[in-house]
This record gives structure tokens, sequence and C-alpha cells, in this order.
């Protein structure tokens, strides 16, 4: 099972995510931005506030969220993150 275990929010609405198989990418959630109630996510503060769910996906406080295997099928932008 697909499950995220760590995550570091990027510059311009990207996301580094680490998963429990050991990949990782960079996804750019901008394209999903900006409609209903992911419009105040636009707010780069609040855009911020994502966080791992239970389940292995990711969320924000407003109930916005992915799952953790459509996360692991969205295209990567592949930038390598030095910690």
């Amino acid at each position: 099972m697909n499950e995220v275990i760590e995550l570091l929010v990027l510059e311009d609405f990207r996301i580094w995510l680490k998963f429990k198989d050991g990949k990782e990418k960079t996804i750019n959630f901008r394209p999903f931005l900006g409609k209903g109630f992911t419009k105040e996510l636009l707010n780069y503060n609040k855009f911020k506030e994502v966080f791992i769910e239970p389940g292995g996906g990711i969320s924000w406080k407003n109930g916005y969220d992915f799952c953790p295997n459509y996360l692991k099928e969205l295209k990567s932008e592949d930038q390598i993150i030095s910690r």
C-alpha cells in the first residue's frame, strides 16, 4: 500500500513527498487550487498547513485531501531535495 511518510512544502505550491517504499517526488499542486473551497489554499500560509493523514494521504484543515495512491500516480517534477 502507498503511504506518504514525509512531506516538505516548497515554493510555488509544490510539495516534496516521500513514500513508505522509499520513492520520492515533487508535485506542483497549483493546478488543483483556485475553485470552490480550494480557493482559500491560494493563500500560501494556508497551503503550508498541509499534513499527513493517518492513512498516508495528505490533507488541509478545510478537508481538501489527496489519497496516497493518487499522489503516487501524479507526475513528478523530479526536484532533488537537500535536507
